[in-house]
C-alpha cells in the first residue's frame, strides 16, 4: 500500500498546503488512517487529553469557558467523541456476527432497508446523515438481522469519508457470510455541503457497492426495485 506522501507525489500535492489538500479530498485507504499507537490510551486518558484541547479551541474562539453554561462542555464534548459518534474506531466495540447455518435452504436475497446512518465527515469532521440498503444471498451461512445494523453503525461512528464506510460495510459483510453476493446502497446529506462552502441543503450523495450476483442487471435490479418500494408497517 503506498504512504501518504507517495499518493500526495502522484497527484501532484506533494508540496502543497494543508488547506489545498484539504480542498482536494484525498483518500488514502480502504482502511480508516490510524497511528501505530491508536489505542496506547484507554478511554478515560483520552477523554481528559481532548476535553482540554477542546477547552482551548473555545477559548481561542473567545468563549468564557468559566460561564455556567459552558463549563461542561469540554467534557461533554470529549466523552461524546470517545464514548459515542467515533466509538467505531475502537475494534472492541466491533459487533460480533454469529453465523448461522442456512437449513431452510433459503436461497434468494435478504435486504435490510432503510439503516440509519449517523457519520462524520473527516474532513471537516461535520456530521452526514442518512440511510442504508444491506442485502446478500447466502453461500450457506446467514446472519442475524439485527447485526447488518449494527455492522452499518459500526463503521458510521468514526471519521469517514461516505465511499470508504461503503466499502467497509461490504468488506465486513462478506467476509462474516464468507459470500461475494453483496450489494451496499447509502444516501445521505452531509452537513459539510449544507452548512459551509456552497450551503446547499437540498443535494444528498449516493454511493454504492455490488459484488458478485449482483453485478448481474436483473439481480441488481430488483435491488434497487425493492430499495425503492415503500412498504407500511
Amino acid at each position: 500500500m503506498s504512504n501518504n506522501k507517495e499518493i500526495l507525489e502522484t497527484v501532484g500535492l506533494d508540496n502543497a498546503s494543508d488547506e489545498e489538500v484539504g480542498d482536494n479530498h484525498i483518500s488514502t485507504s480502504v482502511e480508516t488512517p490510524m497511528k501505530e499507537d491508536a489505542f496506547k490510551l484507554n478511554d478515560d486518558q483520552k477523554i481528559e487529553i481532548i476535553q482540554e484541547h477542546f477547552r482551548a479551541i473555545m477559548e481561542t474562539l473567545g468563549l468564557d469557558t468559566r460561564d455556567e453554561s459552558l463549563r461542561g462542555t469540554p467534557y461533554r464534548v470529549a466523552k461524546m467523541y470517545v464514548k459515542e459518534i467515533f466509538r467505531g474506531l475502537n475494534p472492541v466495540n466491533k459487533p460480533v456476527a454469529k453465523k448461522f447455518s442456512n437449513k431452510y435452504e433459503y436461497n434468494d436475497m435478504v435486504l435490510e432497508k432503510n439503516i440509519r446512518v449517523s457519520s462524520f465527515c473527516e474532513h471537516h469532521f461535520l456530521p452526514f446523515i442518512g440511510k442504508a440498503h444491506v442485502a446478500y444471498i447466502s453461500s450457506g451461512k446467514v446472519i442475524g438481522l439485527s447485526k447488518i445494523n449494527r455492522i452499518v453503525d459500526h463503521y458510521s461512528r468514526r471519521p469517514q469519508v461516505q465511499e470508504r464506510l461503503t466499502l467497509q460495510i461490504a468488506d465486513e459483510l462478506e467476509h462474516v457470510l464468507e459470500s461475494e453476493d453483496i450489494a451496499v446502497f447509502i444516501e445521505s446529506k452531509h452537513f459539510c455541503v449544507s452548512m459551509r462552502g456552497i450551503q446547499d441543503s437540498a443535494s444528498s450523495t449516493i454511493t454504492t457497492e455490488f459484488r458478485g450476483a449482483f453485478k448481474q442487471n436483473e439481480i441488481k435490479q430488483r435491488f434497487i426495485d425493492f430499495i425503492r418500494t415503500e412498504t407500511e408497517m
